[in-house]
């Protein structure tokens, strides 16, 4: 068999062939890290809305539960916790926080 040679006026058109459409990706944005101040005022501003949380509660609560109630980081909640609890005001209860 003989081989099928190409001409130029071909392989011009097989070049000019449709180019796919190239599709970007959705890149997953990273949430900044909030940063925390470790300062006496604010510590003492995060038993606050730790103290107000379960208040409002009326049970016990795990931090997961009270960083959502309060909208605080889960590491916040910690410091106000500790805070609460050098004051007597919240004791552990079954793996959970509750006010004293």
């Amino acid at each position: 068999m003989a081989e099928k040679k190409t001409t130029k006026a071909a392989a011009a058109k097989v070049a000019e062939a449709p180019k796919k459409e190239t599709v970007k990706k959705a890149t997953k944005k990273v949430a900044a890290k909030k940063v925390i101040s470790y300062t006496a005022e604010n510590v003492g501003f995060k038993a606050g809305d730790v103290y107000q949380a379960l208040a409002t509660a009326q049970k016990a609560l795990s931090v997961k539960e009270i960083a959502a109630q309060a909208n605080i980081a889960e590491e916040e909640v910690l410091l106000g916790a500790g805070w609460l609890l050098k004051e007597g005001k919240i004791t552990e209860a079954e793996g959970k926080i509750v006010l004293a």
